[in-house]
């Protein structure tokens, strides 16, 4: 799963050397970023002229915060491959003014997108980016109130228990904007809300849902988030459990 999801992405740089890309941190993109690492070192792919814009942040954290979203990034991708700063656009959880970071943000997107290549993952609760529950479909970068469920589940990539008292990031217009969105999913714990995001009406109270109003969008999930999928719904959805598929069909407008 995460090979054919790196090689989707090397292949979108070898079509378009200068993509902007935005990459999630969390558990399910590590390895995927692992093979992009490889093959960056190995030669087979050319990240000099891309261009990275952040999905979000924890509001008061950077990278220095080993549980910080940049920190995860810089560790797992930017720094093994050398990637310059200047080519780099985040979030700054630290900004004493967030509504001005966010319109920062908006505006670098603005001018230089949009996004060529969007790859988020699935929160338990079916949260993609920090659009939690209930987001606005049509938002562009804000600040996010968090869902107890995220709070809770983000403990782990801290030492020690932290307090989060909310996020940054890019919203679900960016995400529908995007060129190409992928979302990634793995592990049998997300076998429920794979099963909401596949068959359950497009809404905001399940924002993953947004990905089938996609018309350029790829699902890349393992066997395990798959298993509580039935065959008629892999069916409908031109689903294997083990390649992408891209969304063929596009369901009614959920505007």
């Amino acid at each position: 799963m995460s090979k054919a999801t790196a090689d989707l992405i090397a292949e979108q740089i070898r079509q378009k050397p200068d993509s902007l890309l935005c990459f999630p941190s969390g558990e399910s993109p590590t390895i995927v970023l692992q093979y992009l690492v490889k093959y960056g070192l190995e030669g087979h792919v050319d990240f000099s002229q891309c261009r990275f814009v952040g999905l979000d942040e924890w509001i008061g954290m950077d990278e220095k915060d080993e549980g910080s979203c940049k920190h995860y990034l810089y560790s797992h991708f930017f720094n093994p491959l050398n990637i310059r700063r200047e080519k780099m656009v985040f979030f700054d959880g630290m900004a004493a003014n967030l509504s001005a970071e966010c319109k920062r943000i908006d505006q670098y997107i603005k001018e230089n997108g949009p996004v060529d290549l969007m790859l988020v993952g699935l929160g338990m609760n079916g949260h993609i980016g920090l659009n939690e529950p209930g987001a606005d479909f049509h938002s562009y970068a804000h600040v996010a109130e968090l869902d107890p469920v995220t709070i809770q589940v983000a403990q782990k990539y801290f030492a020690k228990t932290t307090k989060l008292t909310g996020g940054i990031t890019l919203g679900l217009q960016h995400f529908l904007e995007a060129k190409t969105a992928v979302l990634i999913v793995a592990g049998e714990k997300k076998a429920d809300i794979v099963s909401k995001v596949l068959i359950e009406e497009i809404s905001n109270q399940i924002p993953g849902t947004i990905i089938r109003s996609h018309e350029n969008s790829y699902l890349f999930i393992d066997e395990e988030a798959a298993f509580r999928l039935s065959d008629h719904t892999k069916t409908e959805a031109r689903f294997n459990p083990l390649v992408p598929w891209p969304i063929l069909q596009k369901p009614r407008n959920p505007f």
